[in-house]
């Protein structure tokens, strides 16, 4: 497995600009590797959070710790399925989708943690699985998602940036 792993990173023309942040938070050689770490550490992470902190938002009006999650698990499944459309070159063009209507309709505030850090193990395993069986060919794809120009490259690496900001601001914001 994996013997198709993409070392390069994605270049400015393999994503729409708004996505930059994100894919300059990973700096790797195989993201199909760090997909299998990160996965590793934010379980770590995430179990380590005392439970009353998980009902918390940092400020008036910002999801709590459960919404957080459930919204990297939400991203990250979005993400892998525009992967897998254009990789298996699926031209039909891909809606983009409202986090706060996810977050709102997600009932996240009703799990539990620790269900929550099963599904993300879960999910995270999907696309290491997906990304880890990629032909040479398949990465290179292009679709639209969103109303922008996107590869399976760039989704790889997204989905990996996501996480890491926001495994961040949970630090910063929710942990202090």
């Amino acid at each position: 497995m994996f013997a198709t792993l993409k070392k390069q990173r994605p270049e400015a023309g393999d994503y729409p600009p708004f996505y930059a942040a994100y894919i300059e938070e990973i700096q790797t050689d195989h993201i199909v590797h760090f997909l299998a770490k990160q996965k590793e550490e934010a379980i770590a992470f995430l179990k380590s959070i005392q439970w009353e902190k998980w009902e918390l938002a940092y400020a008036e009006g910002k999801w709590t710790l459960v919404q957080v999650v459930l919204h990297l698990i939400d991203s990250e499944r979005i993400f892998a399925y525009r992967a897998l459309r254009i990789a298996r070159e699926d031209k039909t063009p891909l809606p983009g989708f409202d986090p706060e209507a996810y977050a709102e309709k997600g009932l996240a505030n009703s799990r539990t943690p620790a269900s929550l850090v099963e599904e993300f193990a879960a999910v995270r395993d999907a696309s290491i699985h997906l990304f880890g069986n990629f032909s040479p060919t398949m990465w290179e794809q292009r679709g639209i998602a969103a109303d922008g120009e996107i590869s399976p490259l760039a989704l790889a690496w997204i989905i990996a940036g996501h996480t890491q900001h926001h495994l961040r601001l949970i630090r910063e914001r929710y942990l202090v």
